[in-house]
């Protein structure tokens, strides 16, 4: 099975980008499943059901989030409606939404999808390595599910690769989101589960992380509130991870680095 895992989509560059590349790529590599983080989709904040609409007609099979889930106040009950909509899986009890859900490709494979958030220098939600570990306890790969997918959205490169090695040969793929930049260490772990630390945003790269970059750098500069920050209006550079996965054991066979338009230099 091949998937592809898309980095948080920023504004509108990000958002024509991924509706613009996944049904090509989808068509011309053979992809069976695609996830995309949307968290910052909506103006760089959040997402709306709208954008939500538009990025499954794309073929986008399942969007992830994370520490933005909330931002536009309208997803909180449209959230509850769409399972192909993921918020983190360690946010409390009571929460609206699934923090994981099981998928079936068109070819009648099952696809497992957890969204989970890290806590260094993030908010201070339950704790993911437990919330993992009952989620990986449900499903067996390459029994109950084909193919197994961990969106880990976090700042802390160590708590994300630690996650990796404490899902490793439990899940097909543990792949990076928040930080908006792709990592060169795309890898398969010891026991089988394709991982990156972050794959990276789709959006404009002109930029600081998807944002217009005079705003950004001036609040370093002044170190005052200034204008609100908004994305860069560019065009947007599609950045994902292709794993290619083994149909009987659910493990992963190789990860592969996928960049497509804009600035950055191209990989597919």
């Amino acid at each position: 099975m091949k998937i592809m895992f898309c980095g948080d989509i920023v504004g509108r560059a990000g958002r024509d980008a991924v509706v613009k590349e996944v049904p090509r790529l989808r068509r011309e590599l053979g992809l069976d499943f695609v996830v995309v983080n949307g968290e910052n989709a909506a103006a760089g904040f959040g997402i709306t059901a709208k954008i939500c609409a538009e990025l499954h007609e794309a073929g986008v099979d399942c969007i992830t989030t994370g520490n933005h889930a909330w931002d536009q106040r309208e997803i909180i009950p449209y959230i509850a409606q769409d399972k192909r909509l993921l918020r983190p899986v360690n946010f409390p009890p009571g929460t609206p939404g699934w923090g994981a859900n099981l998928f079936q490709t068109p070819r009648g494979q099952k696809v497992v999808v957890i969204n989970v958030m890290c806590r260094l220098f993030m908010d201070a939600l339950d704790d993911p390595f437990r919330a993992l570990d009952a989620e990986l306890s449900k499903y067996g790969l390459g029994r109950g599910a084909q193919a197994i997918l961990i969106d880990v959205h976090g700042e802390a490169t160590s708590e994300k690769q630690s996650i990796g090695h404490f899902c490793d040969g439990r899940a097909s793929a543990v792949l990076g989101s928040h930080s908006h930049v792709p990592t060169a260490d795309g890898w398969v772990l010891p026991g089988g589960t394709a991982y990156q630390t972050d794959v990276g945003m789709c959006g404009d790269y002109d930029s600081v992380i998807g944002m217009k970059k005079e705003v950004a750098m001036q609040r370093f500069i002044r170190k005052m509130p200034g204008e609100r920050l908004s994305p860069a209006e560019g065009e947007g550079t599609l950045c994902a991870a292709i794993v290619e996965t083994d149909d009987k054991t659910g493990l992963a066979r190789s990860i592969r680095p996928v960049r497509v338009g804009g600035r950055l230099a191209p990989a597919a």
